[in-house]
């Protein structure tokens, strides 16, 4: 029969080498804690941009589209219509495209997705409906039937080009900008690669 001690000299073996096994385990077990990933975590309104030139124009441009876009379904009858549609058309893709840029400038989401050039995304759409609105408004200006809503429709989708234009002017500020602060950069980083290796090079001169 195993005696007492024998029994309790095995308990210390046994607890000897379940020890020895936990600290040689590559699973162990952790005290620090797991921190669950909000990814709407950093979704708020800025309102520093909404009072900018920026969010003020954007704002704006989302409203004269949306007006614009109202004044020309009134028009519930017209011969030609190719004018209608076309401003139809320009006047709901601008506001639903601004309106989009609107929101991620807003609420921060550029931020989540920091390797699209969003000034540069910007000056596109401003560009581009600066382009169509001004079409799309000529083309109402010389094809209507001189009705109400034409007409409202016309001086709205001119003031709208006007707003899109001079968003598009600081646009193509703020993307010349950035773009040479990014070619200073690298410049700087190519001088002080060169200086780097220069001074490697005159450390040993055996390479040269």
């Amino acid at each position: 029969m195993r005696t007492t001690e024998d029994a309790e000299g095995f308990d210390g073996e046994a607890s000897n080498t379940s020890m020895i096994s936990g600290a040689s385990s590559p699973y162990q077990p952790t005290t620090e804690p797991v921190l669950s990933r909000n990814v709407l975590g950093g979704i708020r309104c800025d309102m520093e941009y909404l009072k900018s030139y920026f969010g003020i124009l954007k704002v704006v441009e989302v409203v004269l589209s949306l007006i614009g876009f109202i004044c020309i379904e009134t028009i519930m009858m017209c011969s030609p219509c190719g004018g209608v549609y076309f401003f139809e058309f320009v006047s709901c893709s601008c506001f639903v495209v601004t309106g989009v840029l609107l929101l991620i400038f807003c609420l921060n989401l550029h931020t989540k997705v920091p390797h699209v050039n969003w000034s540069l995304t910007d000056l596109v759409n401003t560009a581009a409906s600066t382009f169509f609105f001004f079409l799309s408004s000529l083309v109402l200006a010389c094809i209507n039937h001189n009705t109400g809503a034409e007409i409202a429709a016309v001086i709205f989708g001119f003031l709208v080009t006007g707003v899109y234009g001079v968003n598009s002017f600081l646009a193509v500020r703020r993307w010349r900008r950035g773009n040479g602060c990014q070619g200073a950069a690298q410049t700087s980083e190519y001088m002080r690669a060169r200086t780097a290796s220069r001074g490697e090079m005159e450390a040993r001169p055996e390479l040269a």
